[in-house]
């Protein structure tokens, strides 16, 4: 995709890769102000929880074994990044323990994280709140979950709306379904629940090593049934795969374009808790850039990328439509190119800043930072119209 674009033969967008340090200036600023020596956490859903919540600390007051609290922490990642889609502009959480409003990525995390430590995910019931029973998905409870249940969860109301609220729902009822449906997975221990798949990708380590392209592509096949019916290829649901005409291959996947934002965002959240329960994650670069709205709005917001019609700006665009996924894989193309300027500039490595610290340093923030400077309510560039599963 950006190898046409940079033919200028995109039906979409025009490249203008003069602009590119503009966006590599404000990615360095933006990293060195939220990290001044350039110890950089990996990008992930823990960075999210934030406010009054602290996951690790609630884990720490119980007796769980790391293996015990390695399950927990998949089961509040895989859920909390399933929740993680955009929010919206006008949806707001407020956070029970600290009286303070979040919205977009925390205040989902928060929202989802409260339900977590109350239980709600859990078929536990009468278990004291904050115990290691408690703090758990599974399948049961996930299965049975109501929309109602998420919206009061989410602090739903009129004047609170948030986007895509029964996706949302019925996105964790089928990851319930699916979960209950393969125990040799994700009930090897235990019974089944989310946190299983840490049994089985441990089952798949080579002594204590776990290579990032592994959690995706288990990820990939794994929960693969849970996504909306979109498109299918032999039989099999692609997810967050859409169809491109600039993209040409001689076989079945010819105009494919896989993104996979919310698999490989729930790949980097995983990698910390496998860290923690004494594995190696290798090969972290061996995962992409994400395909989501701050990363491809730093681009815009810059002016790497351009409207080749300029109306499209003020226009809302399908999720699948070729001019998101246009953006979309340029977003991940562009975020490799600002990765290795960065390097140059700091005199880093892949190794000392691997794609995942460049993301949360990062072009995420970026991302967000000039959103809030052009435009009042911080909204993408791109009004994209999506269901709650994608971005």
């Amino acid at each position: 995709m950006l190898a046409s674009g940079l033919d200028d033969k995109l039906p979409h967008f025009r490249i203008d890769l003069g602009r590119l340090d503009d966006a590599v200036d404000l990615v360095i600023e933006t990293t060195r102000k939220a990290y001044p020596s350039l110890d950089i956490p990996f990008h992930a859903r823990w960075r999210h929880f934030i406010g009054g919540s602290d996951f690790y600390a609630e884990l720490a007051e119980t007796p769980a074994d790391p293996v015990a609290r390695a399950r927990s922490a998949f089961d509040l990642a895989i859920v909390s990044v399933l929740l993680d889609a955009g929010a919206g502009a006008r949806w707001r959480y407020r956070d029970p323990l600290t009286g303070g409003y979040y919205d977009r990525s925390e205040g989902l995390a928060l929202a989802s994280f409260a339900m977590f430590a109350c239980g709600e995910f859990s078929s536990l019931t009468g278990v004291s709140p904050h115990t290691a029973d408690q703090l758990r998905a599974d399948a049961d409870a996930l299965a049975e979950l109501e929309t109602k249940t998420l919206g009061a969860g989410f602090q739903i109301t009129q004047d609170n709306p948030i986007v895509g609220l029964e996706g949302r729902a019925a996105l964790l009822r089928r990851l319930g379904r699916l979960v209950a449906q393969r125990p040799e997975v994700f009930g090897r221990y235990d019974s089944p629940r989310p946190g299983g798949f840490f049994d089985h990708l441990a089952a798949k380590a080579a002594g204590d090593a776990i290579p990032a392209p592994l959690i995706l592509s288990e990820l990939l096949l794994q929960f693969g049934p849970i996504w909306p019916s979109r498109l299918t290829l032999g039989g099999i649901p692609l997810g967050d795969c859409w169809r491109h005409p600039a993209i040409v291959a001689p076989d079945a996947s010819s105009g494919l374009v896989p993104l996979h934002k919310l698999s490989q965002w729930l790949a980097y959240s995983l990698i910390e808790p496998l860290q923690q329960a004494g594995f190696t994650v290798t090969d972290i670069d061996g995962l992409t850039g994400l395909a989501e709205y701050r990363n491809g709005g730093l681009f815009i917001d810059t002016g790497v990328l351009t409207f080749r019609d300029p109306a499209d700006a003020a226009r809302p665009h399908d999720v699948a439509s070729a001019l998101v996924v246009e953006w979309r894989a340029l977003t991940v193309a562009l975020l490799d190119r600002v990765a290795a300027e960065m390097r140059r500039r700091l005199d880093m490595d892949a190794k000392s800043l691997p794609l995942a610290k460049v993301l949360q340093g990062g072009t995420w923030s970026a991302g967000r930072i000039i959103a809030r400077r052009l435009r009042a309510d911080g909204a993408p560039p791109i009004n994209v119209i999506g269901d709650g599963t994608v971005f």
